[in-house]
C-alpha cells in the first residue's frame, strides 16, 4: 500500500473495482442514501433547493461522519470534503467516480486526498485503502444478486477475549463456517439464529468472511475481527434484501442479541487478568 505524494503537499490513495450495472444503476448504488445504505452504512443525504449538499454516514451508536457535498456530477463524479479522524488533522476529501466499460459493467474509483507537509497523517489514507476493499466486494455483490431491492441493516460487536486469531476462531465455530471456503454451502448450527447460504470469501489476515444468505432472507453478511490494540472486537454486520427485509430485520435483531450476550459475554477484570 502506497501514498502517492505531489510537491503541492496533496496526498492521496486510490482504490477502484470493476462491477455490474450500467451508469445510473451503479451510481443509485454508491450516491443515493438507500443505495449506500444497502452495502455499506445507514446513509442520508441532505438537499437544499433540490442539489445533494451534505452526506450523513452512521458507522455505529454515536460515530456519526457528516460531510459536505463539493461537487455532484451524476451519474459520473462527486466529491465529500469533512474533517479528519483525529484531534488537528487535516480536512480529507473524497472522490468518487463512476466509468462505463464495456459489457455491462463500470468502474467505481474512490480517490482520498487531503494536504499535509509530513506523513503524520497518512495513516487515515492507509485504513481506507485497507479497508474499502471489503466494502466494495460487498457492493459487489448487492449490485449482482440485490439491486434495486430494499435493504435493512443490523450491526452487533462484541469483545472477545485473546488474541484476534482466538477471536476468529471462536467466531467461526459459533456460526458454522470454520473451515469453509468460497463457493461452499452451509448453514449454522442449530443453536444459533437462522442463517445459511453461501461462502462467498473467506480471508484469514485480516481474520473476515463475506457470506450470502437466504436465512434469515435473501441478504449478505460481513463478519470481521476488529482489532483496537488492547480490545479485540467481533463484528456481525447484516445487510437483508426484498420486501421482507425490514420484518426480518425486526424479528431477527433480538435473537442476535441474546446469542450474541450468551456466546460472547462481557469479559470481566478478573478474566481479562488471568
Amino acid at each position: 500500500m502506497s501514498v502517492k505524494i505531489e510537491a503541492s503537499g496533496r496526498r492521496s490513495i486510490q482504490v477502484e473495482v470493476e462491477v455490474p450495472g450500467t451508469p445510473e444503476q451503479v451510481w443509485q448504488a454508491i450516491a443515493s442514501g438507500p443505495g449506500i445504505s444497502s452495502w455499506f452504512a445507514p446513509t442520508a443525504i441532505e438537499e437544499r433547493d433540490g442539489k445533494p449538499v451534505a452526506m450523513t454516514v452512521t458507522l455505529g451508536p454515536g460515530m456519526e461522519n457528516r460531510t459536505e457535498l463539493t461537487t455532484w456530477d451524476a451519474p459520473r463524479k462527486f466529491v465529500s470534503e469533512g474533517p479528519g479522524w483525529f484531534p488537528g488533522a487535516p480536512p480529507v476529501a473524497t472522490e468518487w467516480t463512476v466509468e462505463a466499460r464495456a459489457g455491462g459493467v463500470c468502474v467505481v474509483r474512490l480517490v482520498q486526498s487531503l494536504f499535509a507537509s509530513t506523513n503524520d497523517w497518512d495513516d487515515q489514507l492507509i485504513g481506507t485503502e485497507s479497508g474499502i476493499p471489503g466494502a466494495f466486494h460487498i457492493l459487489k455483490l448487492y449490485l449482482t444478486y440485490f439491486r434495486g431491492q430494499r435493504s435493512a441493516f443490523m450491526q452487533f460487536m462484541a469483545p472477545v477475549m485473546g488474541t484476534p486469531a482466538d477471536a476468529w476462531a471462536m467466531l467461526t465455530t459459533a456460526v458454522g463456517i470454520s473451515g469453509a471456503g468460497p463457493g461452499q454451502r452451509w448453514a449454522a448450527p442449530a443453536d444459533a439464529p437462522a442463517l445459511g447460504g453461501i461462502v462467498e470469501d473467506v480471508k484469514q489476515t485480516p481474520p473476515g468472511a463475506l457470506l450470502r444468505l437466504d436465512k434469515p432472507g435473501p441478504g449478505i453478511a460481513a463478519l470481521f475481527i476488529m482489532d483496537l490494540g488492547e480490545t479485540v472486537l467481533a463484528a456481525f454486520s447484516f445487510y437483508l434484501y426484498g420486501d421482507q427485509a425490514a420484518a426480518n430485520v425486526a424479528r431477527e435483531q433480538p435473537r442476535w442479541q441474546a446469542w450474541i450476550q450468551e456466546r460472547f459475554p462481557m469479559p470481566t477484570e478478573a478474566s481479562e487478568s488471568t
